[in-house]
Order: structure tokens, then C-alpha cells, then sequence
């Protein structure tokens, strides 16, 4: 084989170059596959080509991540059954404070509430909510639906809970919760003022509706769960109990997740099935085809080689900017969850969790297709009939991203001065 490379090397890096450049692009040309299907093809593909056995594959999916992922969102969906964010939003919309001022309690809520649930969720629940009660008050909706997306970015950094990436990081790089909350707390309350600031302007400056019709759009959103006060209650009560149990004792996060996920299945008043239905099972499946290709990768001595060739150039992943600039730029390719993947057997040092899991949080605001919850965001604006295109968000997302970015990486800079 030319290059040195076996067989066996030769087609898993096939692979892995087809299920990545999957990833940047969305998909594969002509193909009706989306990043889950294009992972999930990959993983069969190793099996199928016996580059893995079966078994193989399923020790190398890191179990206590699923579990961690999928007890969340269990404890996610039962805020949502509940109706908590659809009254938390309409409670938030109906302040008696100005436009600023609204911003500013959205922004905060918005990353306070993804600290701890999924910023997917609270980005599915509080658009179309927040859209209708922006367009009742005669308000433009865009830099608030703006400001709710990259806050649920921002905010979700905070914690190893927050989103997918972190809930990764935690657990494969046996992380404290309580310590990369200390490192994370900054950065993050920052970045929220940052975005503040940024969007404020466009807030005072476009405070009324152009469109007087565009207020008879609020009855296109879909009908919201009706509040149920002790749903929302047995919910919040476990999502903080399972954080002091994080940060209190040394019970491993994933049964602690999957033991609090139990207790709210057994319910009377929501069926089991309707909790299932708002598991994100296409992400739980893209995790496990990229543990497979990932893993498969590895197996072969590559990534180890990759390394080491790169670090006969001077580029040393134990070194912070390193990894800061790597974690950017494959966030912004792949996609955070990808890059992380890529990067975490490479991830050495004090602070590279800290650095992978905030640098590539963060970066998910510089353009729509960063993060989930951008396209998420502005997909229900689109059925709201409000449009949201690239540049729009681009006007706020680049300089969210490079500003919180930066105020990070001087962070991390005092941290391992």
C-alpha cells in the first residue's frame, strides 16, 4: 500500500476521511443522509469490513457518556411535559421592563437554564414562545431570538452538563464538576455581557415592528404543554439534586443521571412513551457511530503517528494555544462534537479540558451551522414567518464568538501562568 499503510489502516482511514467530510458538509452529495446517518454508515461500514467486531464496536462507545446524555434528556423532557419553559418565557415576555432590559433577562435566563439542561431544549421550548411574545409586544423578535441562541451557547459552558460536547469531555477525561465550574464561571458571565452588548444597539435601534400584520404571525405557534406545577417541581428538584450530588460528593455522575432519570420515568401523569418521544435518539446514535470510527482510528497507530509528526513541527497538543486553535477551526469545520472526539486522545495537561470544552462551546456562535442550537433557533423563526439568514446572524455571531473567544483565552493564560 502506498505510504507505508496496511490494508486494514488503508480502508479505516477511507472511512473516517468519508464520515468526517460528512460532518463538515452536513451530509454526503446525492445521498439522503444527515450527520447521524452519515456516522452511523460509518460504523457499519468497520463492522461490515470486520475492521471491528461487534463487541469490539460496542466496548469501544463510551458507555457512562450515553448515559449521561440520555438521563438528561429524560430530566429535560420532563421540564418540557411540565410546561416549565413555556411559562418561565411567557412570565419573562410579560416584565414591565424596556427592550434592554428584556434582553438582558432573556440572555441570563437563557444561559442559566442551558448550565444545567440541554441548550438544545431550552432553544426547541423557548423560540417559538419567545418569537409570539415578541411579536405581541410590538417588538422585533430577531436580536431576542438571536440573543437566546447564543446565550444557550454561552451559558451551556458553564457546567460538564450543559451540552453533549462537556457531558464528553467530563466524563472521558474523568473531570471535577465543581472545578471546571470554578474555571468556567468567568468566562461564561462575561460572555453573557458581552452578547448584551453587542446586541443592545440593534435592540433600541429597531424597537418597534416595521410590519404592523406581523403580529397576527404569533397564532402560528404551536400550542405549548399546559403548566403542570408539581411535574415542573419534581423535575427541578431532582436536576439540582443531581448537581450537589455532583458537586458534593463522588458518586459517578452517569448512575447518579441514570438513577434521577428512573425516578422521573415512574410518574402518573406522563406516559413513559411520551418521554421517549423527546429523547434526541439521532444524536444519541451520531455519538456512537463516531466512538466507533473514532476508536477504529486510533486502533490502527494513525492518530498516534499524526501526532508525532506534528509534534516534529512544533505543534504540541499538551501546549494550550495548540489545542485552543485546533479545537476553533475543527469546531467550525466538523461541528463541536466531532472535534472533540477527534482531539480528546490528544487532550493533555492541567487545562485542556477546560480549554476543549469552552473554546468549543463558544465557537458554536461564530455562523448558523455551528451548533445545534442556532439552526434550531432559527428554523422556528422560519415557521414563525420571521427569517433569519446567515449574514443576520453573522453580524452577531462573529464578533460574540472572537470577543468571547478572547476574553477565554486570556483566562486560560492566567490560569496556567
Amino acid at each position: 500500500m502506498p505510504f507505508g499503510l496496511s490494508t486494514d489502516a488503508a480502508l479505516v482511514l477511507v472511512i473516517f476521511v468519508v464520515v468526517y467530510a460528512g460532518m463538515m458538509l452536513g451530509g454526503l452529495p446525492r445521498l439522503m443522509l444527515d450527520r447521524t446517518g452519515v456516522a452511523l454508515l460509518g460504523a457499519i461500514a468497520i463492522i461490515g469490513l470486520r475492521e471491528m467486531t461487534p463487541e469490539q464496536a460496542a466496548r469501544a462507545v463510551h458507555l457512562p457518556t450515553m448515559l449521561l446524555l440520555f438521563s438528561f434528556m429524560v430530566i429535560s423532557a420532563q421540564m418540557r411535559l411540565g410546561g416549565f419553559y413555556d411559562a418561565v418565557t411567557r412570565r419573562i415576555s410579560a416584565l414591565r421592563v424596556g427592550p434592554g432590559g428584556l434582553l438582558a433577562v432573556v440572555i441570563f435566563v437563557a444561559g442559566g437554564l442551558s448550565a444545567v439542561f440541554s441548550n438544545d431544549i431550552v432553544c426547541l421550548a423557548v423560540a417559538p414562545v419567545l418569537a409570539e411574545a415578541c411579536l405581541r409586544r410590538r417588538l422585533d423578535p430577531v436580536p431576542y431570538l438571536l440573543a437566546l441562541a447564543c446565550a444557550s451557547n454561552i451559558g451551556s459552558a458553564a457546567t460538564l452538563i450543559g451540552n453533549p460536547q462537556n457531558m464528553l469531555i467530563g466524563e472521558v477525561l474523568k473531570l471535577s464538576f465543581a472545578d471546571y465550574a470554578r474555571e468556567a464561571l468567568l468566562p461564561v458571565v462575561l460572555g453573557l455581557l458581552v452578547l448584551w452588548a453587542v446586541l443592545a444597539w440593534p435592540v433600541h435601534r429597531g424597537v418597534l415592528l416595521v410590519d404592523p400584520e406581523a403580529a397576527q404571525l404569533a397564532s402560528m405557534t404551536a400550542e405549548a404543554p399546559r403548566f403542570d406545577a408539581w411535574q415542573t417541581f419534581k423535575g427541578l428538584f431532582v436536576a439540582l439534586a443531581l448537581v450537589a450530588v455532583f458537586l458534593f460528593t463522588d458518586w459517578p455522575r452517569d448512575v447518579a443521571a441514570l438513577v434521577a432519570a428512573g425516578f422521573l420515568l415512574l410518574s402518573q401523569r406522563f406516559h413513559s412513551s411520551r418521554v421517549m418521544s423527546q429523547i434526541d435518539w439521532p444524536l444519541l446514535i451520531l455519538f456512537m457511530g463516531l466512538f466507533i470510527v473514532n476508536h477504529a482510528l486510533q486502533d490502527t497507530g494513525l492518530v498516534r503517528l499524526a501526532l508525532e509528526a506534528l509534534a516534529a513541527q512544533g505543534l504540541h497538543f499538551s501546549e494550550p494555544a495548540t489545542l485552543f486553535g485546533a479545537t476553533l477551526v475543527l469546531s467550525n469545520l466538523v461541528s463541536n462534537v466531532p472535534a472533540v472526539m477527534l482531539l480528546l486522545p490528544a487532550a493533555q495537561g492541567p487545562h485542556a479540558g477546560a480549554t476543549l470544552a469552552l473554546v468549543s462551546t463558544l465557537a458554536g456562535n461564530l455562523l448558523i451551522v455551528g451548533s445545534i442550537a442556532n439552526i434550531i433557533v432559527v428554523d422556528a423563526a422560519r415557521k414563525c414567518g420571521i427569517r433569519i439568514d446567515w449574514k443576520t446572524h453573522a453580524r452577531v455571531g462573529i464578533p460574540v464568538t472572537v470577543l468571547t473567544l478572547a476574553i477565554t483565552a486570556g483566562w486560560l493564560a492566567l490560569q496556567t501562568a
